[in-house]
């Protein structure tokens, strides 16, 4: 038998949300940072904090378990889950258990660490300090995906129910007969979908690729590394260094 725990809305937001973190982190240690495709590394980045704040709205009233009410965060119970784990004596929980809790809390909170301070760094502001930050938390956020995939794995080895699989379908298998389906929502799913590509056509168009700048609400972010920016960087190292 199997249960829809998962709307739409909120299945779209977490392939929207992983998809524009991995093009922008993947861009980001490829690319040349003053190459115009590095820019897209910064679009992506944009996207992703955008899904973010509309993955924020409906963590308060989407349904049941996309709700942020329906987390677990005790870290108490973060340690038995693990535990269980290894020792198969977990039981299928309905919405988010406390490893993903976790794993999602974290990521979001790194992502609008990531958005705030790209965004910073694009305006000019701030310094190496502050470049540090960004890469410390997108090491991080790489840290967290990796352990919440490992979990998927041995979840999927030792309870053999298709976890991973409800992001997709948004079903899960063998819960108890009383949990009900939440709405799947399809219409606001696809209402989140053409939104998001709304807003990404509105960066596209406000990017200038000969400069590298995107005007954005009033504002001007450098989106590429400046040639004599980079010269000016590679001096500064230098003198550092001796």
């Amino acid at each position: 038998m199997t249960t829809r725990i998962y709307d739409l809305p909120t299945r779209m937001f977490h392939w929207l949300f992983a998809g524009s973190f991995l093009t922008a982190f993947t861009i980001a240690n490829t690319v040349d940072d003053e190459s115009t495709i590095f820019a897209w590394h910064m679009l992506a980045g944009l996207i992703m904090v955008f899904t973010v704040l509309l993955r924020i709205v409906w963590g308060f009233v989407g349904t049941k378990h996309a709700r942020f009410s329906d987390f677990h965060l005790n870290p108490a119970a973060l340690f038995q889950y693990i535990k269980g784990v290894f020792t198969g004596t977990n039981i299928p929980r309905a919405g988010h258990n406390p490893a993903s809790s976790w794993a999602a809390m974290l990521m979001l909170l790194l992502a609008i660490g990531l958005g705030v301070s790209g965004y910073l760094m694009a305006s000019g502001a701030g310094g190496d300090v502050l470049e540090d930050a960004h890469e410390l938390c997108a090491d991080l956020f790489i840290g967290i995906v990796m352990l919440h995939i490992a979990g998927l794995v041995l979840h999927n080895l030792k309870h053999r129910d298709q976890l991973s699989k409800s992001m997709i379908s948004g079903d899960k298998q063998g819960l108890d007969q009383s949990t009900q389906s939440v709405r799947s929502h399809k219409l606001l799913g696809f209402i989140l979908l053409c939104v998001t590509l709304s807003f990404g056509i509105y960066l596209q168009q406000n990017f200038a690729p000969a400069t590298g700048t995107l005007h954005l609400l009033g504002t001007t972010l450098q989106l590429t590394e400046l040639e004599g920016d980079s010269l000016n960087k590679s001096a500064a190292k230098e003198n550092d260094d001796d």
